[in-house]
């Protein structure tokens, strides 16, 4: 169980690294082009990136430890429900600001959307695959 908790932690400490990474990058980006509105966009998308990050880690915690035949299913609902979370983000932005300004919302939150899917997907399929936890033998 400690194996667990620990790489429940090592998850959030990469994902937050990752979030504070994408914003100093889009900061600079900003500034560089001098993009007005900038500070906005990372805002809601890093809020959207902690939120999502952080459940995804604790919930595969705990499917970890009560569950883990089901981590597979866990895996293939997780990438479902991020992406609701994702439209919806985009469809609140949407309605907050309107159609004229929500283009640079998008293409931000993308950004986010995809390296954190990646690393998502790197990080437990090295888990999986790796054998680094055997969570079925017990």
């Amino acid at each position: 169980m400690a194996d667990i908790d620990k790489l429940t932690g090592r998850y959030i400490a990469w994902s937050v690294f990752l979030i504070i990474l994408l914003t100093l990058l889009g900061l600079l980006v900003g500034v560089f082009f001098q993009i007005d509105g900038m500070t906005a966009y990372l805002a809601v998308s890093a809020v959207f990136s902690i939120v999502v990050e952080s459940a995804d880690a604790l919930v595969w915690r705990r499917v970890a430890k009560k569950s883990p035949d089901s981590l597979t299913t866990f895996y293939s609902a997780v990438s479902g429900f991020r992406m609701l979370l994702a439209l919806a983000t985009m469809f609140v932005c949407y309605i907050i600001v309107g159609r004229d300004a929500v283009a640079p919302y998008i293409v931000v939150l993308l950004v986010y959307y995809f390296v954190l899917l990646a690393h998502h997907s790197i990080f437990f399929s090295r888990l999986t695959n790796g054998g680094k936890l055997n969570i079925n033998n017990k």
